[in-house]
């Protein structure tokens, strides 16, 4: 059982060469990962984030799998499990857009 309070990393990259078909490879290359909580590129907006465990997994390693798309760090921050959780509910997105 996985605590709450654990503690994931969380990057948001900016991509130097990249387009939507090696976004989209890399994306699933990474979420066959299971060190790996979540991850989405985009490769229309050179942009993208990944959570992962990096207790398990390298931020080298992830970096390695990425070198292809240019990445460049722009926020690198902690979060734990039960903030990720939070993040992902459709509501706690609506809330915030209507200013709650």
């Amino acid at each position: 059982m996985i605590k709450g309070d654990k503690k994931l990393t969380l990057l948001r990259l900016r991509f130097g060469k990249v387009d939507w078909e090696k976004a989209t490879a890399k994306q699933y290359e990474l979420l066959k990962e299971d060190r790996v909580w979540r991850a989405f590129l985009n490769g229309y907006a050179r942009s993208g984030f990944i959570v992962f465990d990096e207790e398990s997994l390298p931020r080298e390693e992830v970096m390695e799998i990425l070198k292809e798309l240019e990445p460049m760090i722009v926020e690198d921050k902690e979060i734990t499990v039960e903030e990720l959780i939070e993040s992902s509910y459709s509501w706690n997105n609506v809330r915030k857009r209507a200013g709650a």
